[in-house]
């Protein structure tokens, strides 16, 4: 095929036909997903951006319920795309799930703007004094927030993975391309987080709420026009197993079958198909590995009559191997995701108590610190892939510069200096708030909101080798077959640590305020101990450094190859002696 000019890892175009490689994919059919993605995102980070906002000031809710609904929401938004993965690998493929998802999306951000824009969705007003929203408008309110979670369940997973899609791991030339697709693909992300915490926060404040949800729907029926603009251009993988999470199960029921049969001493002797069956399906082949041996025994061939099961292949308890190998590293990135949260949360209810002064009449809207997350990921990026990883690959010789690991490695470690940065923030503002004698929850710190400046930036900086790091390394590490449903370990890792934000700022504020005990998240942020729930993410996150050091050490890179007609070509992470943080590489 080859020769032909078709490429060589057998995408074909949304009919079933095989696809020319110079007309189609690369960043030619990539430019018209990135507009989507900005505009996605753009639309979330308008809402989970200054979510807590709107609750507090429009429904009244309180600090701890507020920022639980906002944890809750967020870790749905995140979750939901298990199940839209799962359908995209199993049934309708990347491209459909995604069309069907996106159009749902859409209809719960109308439905939200519909909620905060017409009078009989919103709550009454008379005179400057408001009434309580009523039990209808909540609920639909809600309603709206989570068919937004529902569509992002089917785009998540889909756009990134289908993006990445477009370049053919078989090509030299585009292998290099795809190297980077995932810095500039965040990119994109990130250009969408700034246009939402800069612009459409300050037009959510001050010029209405229904305008500043219009915009990014607008924006968002926009990009999915142009994304159908470019259908002939994109590439579309081929299922090559009837059901990927269904040989899963079948490798660990063949386990529990086998679990009183002795290993074989040589990998050798475990069950595998020969190459030709490989050379025929265009499946690629992944070698055995030492890590979690047990799952080896689903391999065991057994003599008998023919009337037994039939064992899993090599490569089938290999791709169950990748799953609960990433599952291992999933565990340890929980809490960076817990960090995370803080951005849209506490960072933001802190902001509130401070001055947000620029001037004598330009006031900064709290939620709009969270730019400087976004401007910190801007910079940083493309000084990441044009200065960093260049320089790095000369001295490793690995074509990322850094492994996967040690790129995952490096983000967290940023994320601990930043939240001891925001305690010793939070120290100080305390220390302010005795030295003033303030005690009311609507009194301002006279002190500058500038100041909660490089936690932010920190985050930003940390994203950038972690949240990118993440996406790369469990699309890079799943089975072929299973690439979105691979992807929502990122996802989900997200939702969990929405949750798990959610959990902790409940239990603290529970145990803390206890048998007469003063709050360390109270509705009055100037008489509670923020600075001590700092203290114990900060611990925390020190510990769960030490367990991610631990995951890495016993993680094994996949090996795998796959027979072409012109002969065989092997893909493997190669590991070094040493690293930096210890890490295998």
């Amino acid at each position: 095929m080859e020769s032909k000019g078709y490429t060589q890892d057998g995408t074909v175009d949304l009919r079933g036909r095989p696809v020319l490689a110079h007309r189609t994919g690369k960043w030619k059919a990539c430019a018209f997903l990135v507009g989507y993605e900005a505009f996605e995102r753009m639309a979330f980070y308008g809402i989970a951006s200054n979510l807590v906002v709107y609750l507090t000031t429009q429904l009244h809710e309180d600090t701890v319920p507020s920022v639980r609904n906002v944890n809750n929401w967020s870790g749905a938004v995140w979750m939901t795309p298990i199940l839209g993965a799962y359908i995209a690998d199993s049934y309708l493929g990347r491209f459909w799930t995604f069309t069907i998802s996106s159009l749902i999306y859409v209809m719960g951000m109308v439905l939200l703007t519909m909620a905060v824009s017409i009078k009989h969705f919103k709550r009454t007003c008379i005179n400057g004094i408001c009434k309580k929203a009523s039990t209808s408008q909540v609920a639909f309110i809600y309603a709206s927030l989570y068919i937004i979670a529902i569509g992002a369940g089917g785009t998540k997973p889909n756009i990134s993975t289908f993006g990445a899609d477009q370049f053919d791991d078989f090509n030299p030339s585009e292998k290099q391309l795809k190297a980077s697709f995932f810095n500039w693909w965040m990119f994109s992300t990130f250009t969408g987080a700034l246009c939402a915490t800069l612009g459409l926060v300050y037009i959510q404040e001050n010029l209405g709420w229904g305008l500043g949800y219009c915009i990014p729907t607008a924006g968002l029926i926009l990009s999915l026009i142009i994304f159908y603009i470019g259908t002939p251009y994109y590439r579309h993988k081929v299922k090559k197993a009837e059901s990927p999470a269904g040989d899963l199960l079948r490798v660990l029921v063949t386990v529990i079958t086998n679990r009183k049969l002795e290993l074989p001493i040589h990998p050798s002797q475990l069950y595998e198909l020969d190459q030709q069956y490989y050379l025929n399906t265009g499946k690629r082949q992944i070698h055995h590995t030492s890590l979690f041996r047990f799952l080896d025994k689903a391999a065991i061939k057994q003599d008998g009559d023919g009337s037994r099961r039939q064992p899993c292949t090599v490569t089938q308890v290999e791709e169950s191997k990748l799953i609960l190998g990433m599952a291992m590293i999933w565990l340890a990135t929980l809490i960076p995701s817990t960090i995370w949260a803080q951005v849209n949360t506490l960072f933001v209810k802190q902001g509130t108590t401070l001055d947000r002064h620029l001037g004598s009449t330009f006031q900064i809207p709290a939620a709009s610190l969270g730019s400087f997350v976004t401007l910190s990921m801007l910079l940083t990026v493309p000084m990441y892939d044009r200065y960093f990883v260049p320089l790095m690959r000369k001295k490793t010789g690995n074509p990322r510069g850094i492994t996967l690991l040690q790129r995952l490695g490096i983000g967290i470690l940023i994320q601990i200096f930043a939240i001891a940065i925001a305690y010793a923030v939070e120290v100080r503002r305390m220390h302010v708030i005795r030295l003033h004698h303030i005690k009311g929850p609507e009194e301002i710190v006279p002190m500058t909101i500038l100041a909660l400046l490089p936690q932010y930036v920190l985050l930003g900086i940390a994203d950038v080798f972690n949240a990118i790091g993440l996406l790369e390394f469990f699309y890079d590490q799943s089975p072929d077959d299973m690439r979105s449903l691979g992807t929502t370990y990122f996802t989900s890792g997200i939702g969990i640590g929405n949750f798990l934000n959610s959990f902790l700022v409940t239990m603290v504020d529970k145990i803390s305020g206890s048998h007469g005990g003063k709050s360390w998240i109270g509705k009055n942020l100037n008489d509670s101990h923020l600075d001590y729930y700092y203290s114990f993410l900060l611990i925390i996150c020190t510990i769960n450094m030490g367990i991610f050091l631990w995951a890495s050490r016993k993680y094994v890179y996949k090996r795998e190859s796959i027979e072409l007609k012109v002969g065989c070509l092997e893909l493997e992470s190669k590991a070094l002696d040493a690293s930096p943080l210890g890490l295998p590489v």
